[in-house]
């Protein structure tokens, strides 16, 4: 993906008249891939119905949360947004289609911007976690902030929960001084709250877990997508 610290993979599926098999996560290869160690700490499902908006959600870094996420069942556009002041990508947002038939999950490293939305009559996601829940440094973002103008599907009403339609914009939340700082994913500590930015030089990811996705405002083109 375009956005450094974010990650597609696309796994083998061996179907069968049974049905069909795939891995969908390999510690090791994961880590052999992106020189990331993912340690799991909680896993989390969700139930959506067709037009449910869930997001913009991230944790204050430190300590962070890196999610590894999947769509078992249905189908979901999933939006990672750069949050992080002083990247090179700042206020960007890629889209990527994750569901049950090509069995697509994506990483979202600690720093980064997380939102879904069902597309499906019902979505089932599930989502590994780096670090539990802890509601004292979780934030959010409003999804349809429009200076995000992130592109959401147009034939519902988007629902958002209470606590997602109360999020403050973008903008806001720079100003609270509620948003994380940029470091190179490379680094072993991606990314640090603050107000002040910090650049880095982004690092490139490995192409064996590249994929298509639809890039938000200003963001590359697929076939320039880092993995």
């Amino acid at each position: 993906m375009g956005i450094d610290g974010a990650w597609t993979f696309t796994p083998r599926i061996y179907p069968d008249n049974r049905g069909s098999f795939h891995e969908w996560f390999r510690a090791a290869e994961f880590a052999a891939d992106l020189g990331y160690r993912f340690e799991l700490a909680q896993a989390n499902c969700s139930l959506s119905q067709r037009g449910v908006i869930r997001g913009i959600h991230y944790t204050e870094v430190p300590p962070g949360q890196a999610k590894y996420v999947v769509c078992p069942s249905g189908a979901i556009l999933d939006v990672v947004i750069d949050l992080r002041l002083g990247s090179p990508t700042y206020g960007r947002w890629e889209a990527v289609r994750l569901d049950d038939q090509t069995r697509r999950a994506v990483f979202i490293s600690e720093g980064l911007g997380h939102a879904f939305a069902a597309l499906s009559p019902q979505a089932t996601v599930m989502y590994l976690c780096s670090t539990p829940y802890a509601p004292g440094v979780e934030h959010g973002v409003h999804p349809l902030d429009p200076a995000l103008a992130i592109a959401w599907p147009q034939a519902v009403e988007p629902i958002l929960s209470e606590k997602d339609a109360a999020a403050p914009s973008l903008d806001e939340a720079r100003r609270a001084g509620l948003l994380p700082r940029y470091r190179s994913a490379a680094s072993p500590d991606a990314a640090a709250t603050g107000t002040e930015p910090d650049s880095a030089a982004t690092s490139e990811g490995n192409a064996r877990l590249s994929d298509s996705c639809q890039p938000g405002s200003g963001a590359r083109p697929a076939s320039a997508q880092r993995s």
